[in-house]
């Protein structure tokens, strides 16, 4: 897949504009459920002043068993496909929209690096996936560079994602 220019803060900022932007005219919520960038997209949410509008929660679910608690992904699945799967980002995604009652959601589920990739799960594969009131679906990308990288470019394109979707 195709990298993209890491974004910085300010990039990440407009992001969240557009999206606050979108999701207060049609007076919709949005929840994100995150593993390998930890919070990093509601902390983005929640930089911008007045985001309790329209953002109402972010689980930070980095372990198998907390994705499986808090959210509800199936263990057998955890075990079969692993945590970086497309069927995983789903059951995330679902369970963060479903779990907060919001209308929107996302989710990230990926291999930061340095270590933990394979041949198969590279680092910088990431599965998202985001729910709204008519769809569910979910990506793979991988990206390129070092784990702050690679984080950077996952919050890119979760949010870049949700927008296009609204």
């Amino acid at each position: 897949m195709q990298n993209k220019r890491v974004p910085d803060d300010t990039g990440l900022a407009g992001l969240v504009d557009e999206l606050a932007s979108e999701l207060f005219a049609i007076g919709w919520t949005m929840s994100a459920a995150e593993s390998c960038t930890g919070g990093w997209i509601a902390k983005c949410c929640t930089d911008l002043a007045g985001s309790s509008a329209w953002f109402d929660r972010g689980f930070v679910t980095y372990s198998n068993e907390s994705k499986h608690e808090l959210l509800g992904v199936d263990e057998k699945v955890l075990r079969d496909t692993g945590a970086v799967s497309r069927e995983v980002a789903l059951q995330m995604v679902a369970g963060a929209k479903g779990r907060a009652g919001t209308d929107v959601a996302v989710a990230v589920t990926g291999i930061a690096g340095p270590g933990g990739g394979s041949s198969d799960k590279p680092v910088g594969t990431v599965w998202l996936a985001w729910a709204t009131r008519e769809s569910l679906d979910a990506e793979m990308m991988v990206f390129h560079g070092d784990r702050e990288s690679i984080r950077r470019l996952t919050v890119q394109h979760a949010l870049r994602g949700l927008i296009d979707r609204l």
